[in-house]
């Protein structure tokens, strides 16, 4: 038998996936809450319940993207050993996730217009800005990058790959990935001690 809680857990869960699959296909604004409870067989009652309304909906799905982005980075830097190749691995990762439709009008074309720029931007810092952050510290740390204050460095980069993230998001060019990596890569070799 299954309880309350792993009921609502449950419906919870299935309002982020409907969520999620009608903000993606036709944004933020043509969405109604109503009809994405109704898709998942509850009443708007319990939509509101959970999120507060479509914007709370909305909120939980950015930051379900958000997390699930960071895995995909993740994953894409923990295939290398080298903290110099986990930096580029996990940037082209997150550059790549600009392809997915998903991500591109959840993440880069909705959210800082629907949350704000502020929150959107608090947001990106917990999830993205926090991970670069981190993996900058880790190359000072290793001797890999010149000493310097992380944190303008860490945005200055953040907000550099969101700029490029959205360009990615809107060029018809299959080749354009590639020549962002090869630019991003001059860029971050800068950043390099001498050997």
């Amino acid at each position: 038998m299954v309880s309350r809680a792993e009921q609502r857990a449950e419906t919870r869960r299935a309002l982020l996936t409907e969520g999620r699959r009608r903000f993606a296909r036709d944004g933020f604004h043509a969405v109604v809450l109503e009809e994405v409870a109704h898709a998942v067989g509850v009443t708007k009652g319990a939509a509101y319940h959970h999120f507060g309304s479509k914007a709370g909906l909305f909120r939980a799905v950015v930051e379900q993207a958000q997390r699930d982005l960071g895995e995909r980075v993740a994953e894409a830097a923990g295939a290398y050993d080298d903290p110099w190749q986990q930096l580029l691995a996990g940037c082209r990762a997150f550059l790549a996730a600009g392809s997915d439709p998903a991500i591109r009008r959840i993440m880069l074309v909705d959210a800082p217009t629907v949350l704000g720029w502020n929150e959107w931007r608090l947001m990106d810092e917990s999830s993205s800005a926090h991970h670069l952050t981190e993996a900058l510290e880790s190359l000072i740390t290793a001797g890999v990058v010149t000493p310097q204050p992380v944190q303008p460095l860490a945005r200055l980069l953040s907000g550099a790959m969101n700029e490029a993230a959205l360009w990615l998001a809107q060029s018809p060019d299959p080749a354009a990935l590639d020549a962002t990596m090869t630019a991003l890569e001059h860029l971050l070799g800068g950043l390099r001690r001498p050997a």
